[in-house]
């Protein structure tokens, strides 16, 4: 059986993802929501940048993060950009902020 139910709205599917933790019924990684509310994005303002989802689905998201910070922060460090690869205008307007 490839998925595996772990909240409401989390799912892992080894055929999604390689079986990062995921929003039901969508290819969304918990880690993207993370990501959102790490750069000071309020879980009503992730619906904009995600409008897919509900915001039940941000919640439990968020929830879940902080039942499993050490793994979705693995799967954020496996995931971020090295420093060199980051174009010099990003890197100025992610200063900027």
């Amino acid at each position: 059986m490839p998925a595996e139910t772990l909240s409401r709205y989390v799912t892992r599917n080894t055929e999604i993802l390689s079986g990062e933790p995921i929003i039901l019924g969508t290819r969304t990684s918990v880690r993207a929501i993370v990501g959102l509310w790490r750069l000071g994005i309020m879980p009503e303002e992730i619906l904009n940048h995600l409008p897919h989802l509900s915001l039940a689905q941000v919640f439990d998201a968020l929830s879940f993060y902080l039942d499993c910070q050490a793994e979705i922060n693995e799967y954020i460090e496996q995931n971020r950009v090295p420093d060199e690869l980051v174009h010099p205008s990003v890197r100025a307007a992610l200063d900027a902020s």
